[in-house]
């Protein structure tokens, strides 16, 4: 079962589960979003999708934030034109919960919570004898490479 939304001008074809980053949405209070412009709907897959005017698709919102940056560079050659610009495009993420049509309602299995790992405790300060022992054995340095001598050059009788 599958639903084509409009969502921010943009057509997404979303399943119950499925988590779409959508451009902002102003969701209710309690973090929930519907979408009420449902373009299509198709019963399985592999089935054609048809239009439906009566559908409604809702979701959770998980978070919203900042999609990577887009840098926008403009240059014009021979002309000492250059400009940098960068932009980085707000989201929302929000999984499909629930695809109603027709009376039929087509929800998204409930996600288990995965128990969090515990924390590593902290790592133990250095005592001062590791310190110590760390300090008691100093680094070799390289033996300098000796210096070459160079003769001089003996100057030459000049021709008259």
């Amino acid at each position: 079962m599958y639903a084509v939304i409009r969502a921010g001008g943009k057509q997404y074809r979303v399943t119950p589960g499925d988590v779409v980053r959508l451009e902002t949405q102003s969701g209710s209070s309690d973090g929930t979003v519907e979408f009420r412009d449902v373009l299509a709907v198709s019963p399985s897959e592999g089935q054609i999708a048809r239009p439906q005017s009566d559908a409604v698709v809702t979701g959770k919102v998980l978070g919203q934030g900042r999609a990577k940056k887009v840098l926008v560079f403009h240059y014009k050659r021979k002309k000492q034109y250059k400009k940098l610009a960068g932009h980085r495009q707000p989201f929302t993420s929000v999984r499909i919960t629930e695809i109603a049509v027709d009376g039929q309602n087509f929800t998204a299995p409930e996600l288990s919570e995965k128990p969090r790992k515990a924390k590593r405790a902290p790592a133990e300060p250095r005592t001062a004898k590791t310190s110590a022992s760390s300090k008691a054995r100093p680094a070799k340095k390289k033996a300098a490479a000796p210096k070459k001598s160079t003769a001089k050059k003996s100057s030459t009788s000049k021709k008259k």
